[in-house]
């Protein structure tokens, strides 16, 4: 959470139906719940979300990769289901659909991350419940989109990896495709999602009338690879496949040091001269191969060369503190255990410790994502564990829905919810 504390959240008194699993649709409506709505995660008992059973876990004996105790809780959900009510619903069974109906009058908005046409074929897709409530703002996360051919509906993220073009952007020609370890696809069109949410949301408030959001996994990675004109230098002669360095942009890329490594971004002419005092070879600045931006491209290889030769006999920290005294962009490369370590990521919230719901002791916590967001006059931020499926079974069934304690009890015999 953001250190404003005891502000209105953004998105209070909004209400969203969560139907998502894995990671791209919970990831999405987490964002929604960070900002202040009420999000509603609804899970099948008999099948609940498989993020539940993703190693490693937390419990009494702290992290592990298998489960030994029943206390024991998936880290996956533990990040995915902060902020989130938890409530069970067969949607297979056939008098569960009109307890869904009762939810949708109540909210502003549904996100699902099935494969297309799967809510349809449940009786619950948009067209279904915008008659029943047309404000709802639906918002469809899938591999390629609500209209794509539908054999090809199901993907995960190496998939859209594969197929957006990403791969062949890292690494060196020549080399095999490259996958990005963290899942870019899964976790890039969750923001796409939730912009699109919260445009139609607040259409919806204008007009009193909601609309069908459509998000793709392909498409979101795709366009983002397309911000880069990839095809157009390849047909001008250029080899965008550089690994660690980019020759349109030298001096840039990531270099070894003594003790580590350290990327070094230096493109504009300002910044390459500051890492030239840097060098202690401020005549490098009146070299004719590297005395403006077109030499420096030209000559991209000398010129890293000479960059490269004069990091390796620093360490990491030397370098950092030499560069930063001459204000050349640059910074140490980190592993992601250390990077959650920093001190600052964690004072602005971007980092946070995620708690065990049930065990409150230091040990049942680990750092995970926080809302990298700040903002003056709203509070933001995950200041709420995940709770157990169907946790909030009573909560939402009797206060919100008004339905009585008996009722609820009929449907958990019924094994409705």
């Amino acid at each position: 959470m953001t250190a404003a504390a005891h502000l209105p959240r953004p998105l209070d008194g909004f209400t969203i139906l969560d139907l998502t699993t894995a990671l791209a649709g919970p990831y999405a409506t987490l964002i929604l719940g960070g900002l202040g709505a009420r999000v509603i995660k609804i899970e099948n008992p008999l099948s609940p979300d498989s993020a539940r059973g993703n190693a490693p876990f937390l419990g009494p004996e702290g992290i592990g990769l298998t489960r030994r105790h029943k206390e024991d809780y998936s880290l996956a959900m533990l990040e995915r289901g902060r902020n989130k009510q938890a409530i069970t619903l067969n949607l297979k069974n056939p008098e569960a659909r009109e307890v869904f109906f009762d939810l949708v009058r109540k909210a502003d908005g549904v996100v699902e991350n099935y494969s297309a046409g799967v809510t349809d074929r449940l009786g619950i897709g948009y067209t279904t419940l915008t008659e029943i409530n047309p404000r709802i703002v639906y918002t469809a996360i899938s591999g390629f989109g609500a209209t794509a051919n539908p054999l090809q509906n199901k993907a995960m993220d190496a998939i859209v990896q594969a197929m957006s073009g990403l791969m062949m952007t890292s690494g060196k020609a020549g080399e095999p495709p490259v996958r990005v370890g963290v899942p870019f696809g899964d976790l890039s069109a969750p923001l796409f999602a939730v912009i699109g949410t919260l445009a139609a949301l607040i259409q919806a408030r204008a007009t009193g009338k909601g609309q069908f959001v459509d998000v793709s996994l392909l498409g979101v990675l795709s366009s983002m690879v397309a911000v880069e004109p990839f095809d157009v230098l390849e047909e001008l002669g250029q080899n965008t496949r550089t690994g660690n360095f980019m020759a349109r942009l030298a001096p840039f890329g990531v270099f070894p040091t003594r003790d580590g490594h350290i990327a070094v971004c230096a493109p504009v002419d300002n910044f390459a001269q500051s890492l030239f005092r840097a060098m202690d070879r401020p005549g490098l600045a009146a070299d004719p191969r590297f005395a403006n931006r077109d030499a420096r491209v030209t000559n991209h290889e000398a010129l890293h060369a000479l960059v490269g030769g004069w990091l390796k006999g620093k360490t990491v920290a030397e370098a950092v503190d030499i560069l930063a005294a001459e204000g050349v962009p640059s910074g140490p490369v980190r592993g992601p255990g250390e990077a959650k370590q920093d001190p600052q990521l964690i004072a602005r919230g971007e980092i946070t410790r995620i708690t065990h719901p049930d065990l409150k002791d230091e040990g049942a916590s680990f750092y995970g994502s926080g809302l990298p967001i700040r903002m003056s006059g709203s509070e933001v931020g995950y200041d709420r564990p995940a709770v157990r499926m169907g946790a909030s079974n009573r909560e939402v069934y009797c206060g919100l829905m008004g339905y009585t304690a008996e009722k609820v009890e009929e449907l958990a015999r019924k094994k409705v919810i």
